[in-house]
């Protein structure tokens, strides 16, 4: 918009110095033409008395000498030969003009400039003292003529340049005084959209300009309302659940001794410290300055986190004939994801294993470092999943999401995406090699923009083709029957 504004001013401020100065250019070369024929037409006159009185050779000569351009040879006087007393055809000076032109002027009795080699002869018709007419030739050179005009012109020129200087460097600061805040306003909105909620423009500029910088500070201001609103909301809804998680635990301390029993009371305890964790991170009151993208100190272990979450699950799937396969977390793997998003997003696709398919129904999951990317892997042998499109979509797994999927809210899936999304990477579901679905959590390491997440597609369908022919060699043992192979 700037360089818009200047180009603009700069094509306008051109258009109207070419407009005035090439006729002032004009004007200007015309009158220094007219100035020199009038100098030529004043010396000419000076001897137009001598040949009023006399037309004597000799007489003539002395007095074109006299004068200024006869001393420099660029005076001439052609007498007629008719002239009394007759003394023929006399020419006294330097003649430059063709004889045509001398009778030309004699018989029409005007002056006239001709041109000649080297500039113009000025020639003036002369009434002798016998009533003859004698002609006055005055040579003008050709600098002369044109004296003076190129000053002007490159006087015109300079000063042409100076006004579209002028110009351009007043369209400049006019376009940065709106262009300025026009790219705060930007900046502070593509700010806004990262997550970054504490932006606020400066209420600078133009009118119209000001205006937009009040109308998004007030907007910033009510989404951050809106978003507290919605963490108190979450906070209240997630108090509500410590009655009946407080009736839970209290049955659950009756059931006794037993393996069922410490499995109730652990599961019990775990779901209070969910709930708890939740209401702190609800209730957590920190500007939002930073980017969608968490920093490496919000990260953690991904192995840790997932041989964990597995030890959780492992007991529930040995008591339903289940066979599990971990791979991949054998050493250390940090990803930028806090501990508590990952277990979630765990539980949500491992809850679904078990929700949605039936018992004995074998899965795994396997971890991939590629460098800047970390791969997990959740594979089953289930039915899978109808239409994995549909059960990307927010709330519309209870939908199609497969079998099995009644009752499903259809958030969980979203969670993991989430997740995902939050660290520039993706979720993408397909047909796993042990016959059902496989869910893929691509999660980058660089924090890198959505831009480069969607490149990252590409090379993560090259990597999960390579990690399913990987996980294929572990299929026909995740086949094997109950026993053959040691639970998680």
């Amino acid at each position: 918009m700037r360089w818009a504004l200047v180009r603009v001013c700069l094509a306008v401020t051109a258009m109207v110095v070419i407009a005035f100065a090439v006729p002032l250019g004009l004007v200007v070369r015309e009158m220094a033409r007219d100035r020199a024929f009038t100098d030529a037409e004043r010396q000419a006159a000076t001897i137009g008395p001598t040949l009023t009185i006399t037309a004597d050779r000799d007489e003539l000569t002395r007095a074109v000498l006299s004068t200024e351009p006869g001393g420099r040879g660029r005076l001439a006087v052609h007498v007629p030969a008719t002239a009394e007393p007759p003394s023929g055809r006399m020419e006294i000076g330097t003649r430059r003009a063709t004889r045509e032109d001398l009778e030309t002027v004699r018989a029409a009795g005007r002056a006239s400039v001709t041109g000649v080699p080297g500039g113009f002869a000025l020639l003036q018709p002369t009434a002798l003292g016998s009533g003859d007419i004698a002609v006055v030739e005055v040579f003008v050179p050709e600098e002369e003529v044109s004296h003076g005009v190129t000053t002007a012109w490159l006087m015109l020129a300079g000063v042409g340049a100076a006004l579209i200087v002028g110009s351009v460097a007043v369209a400049d600061r006019l376009g940065v005084r709106m262009v300025e805040p026009a790219q705060r306003l930007a900046g502070a909105a593509q700010d806004l959209g990262e997550g970054r909620l504490g932006t606020r423009v400066p209420e600078e500029g133009p009118t119209e300009l000001r205006s937009a910088a009040v109308a998004f500070n007030s907007m910033a201001d009510q989404v951050v309302q809106l978003l507290a609103n919605e963490r108190e909301l979450a906070a209240d809804l997630s108090h509500r659940l410590r009655t009946p998680l407080t009736v839970l635990r209290l049955n659950a301390a009756s059931l006794g001794e037993g393996p069922a029993a410490e499995q109730t009371r652990a599961a019990v305890e775990q779901l209070e410290r969910e709930v708890d964790t939740i209401i702190r991170t609800a209730r957590e009151q920190r500007p939002q300055t930073q980017g969608p993208h968490p920093g490496a100190g919000s990260g953690c272990d991904a192995s840790e986190v997932i041989r964990e979450r597995m030890g959780f699950w492992s007991a529930l799937a040995e008591d339903e004939g289940r066979t599990v396969r971990l791979a991949g977390v054998d050493r250390t793997v940090r990803i930028p994801v806090a501990r508590t998003e990952l277990a979630a997003a765990l539980d949500a696709l491992l809850g679904n294993v078990f929700r949605h398919t039936p018992e004995g129904t074998a899965f795994a999951v396997d971890v991939h470092h590629s460098g800047d990317a970390v791969i997990v892997l959740v594979s089953d042998a289930g039915p899978g999943i109808a239409d994995p499109e549909a059960a990307l979509t927010r709330g519309a797994s209870g939908r199609g999401g497969g079998p099995g999927a009644v009752g499903s809210t259809g958030l969980g899936l979203d969670i993991v995406r989430r997740v995902a999304e939050s660290t520039g990477g993706d979720l993408r579901i397909g047909r796993s090699v042990l016959g059902g679905t496989e869910v893929r959590i691509w999660i980058a390491l660089d924090g890198a923009p959505s831009e480069r997440g969607r490149r990252g597609h590409r090379v993560g369908r090259r990597g999960g083709r390579r990690q399913r022919r990987q996980t294929k060699n572990r299929s026909a043992e995740l086949r094997r029957p109950p026993g053959a192979e040691p639970h998680l």
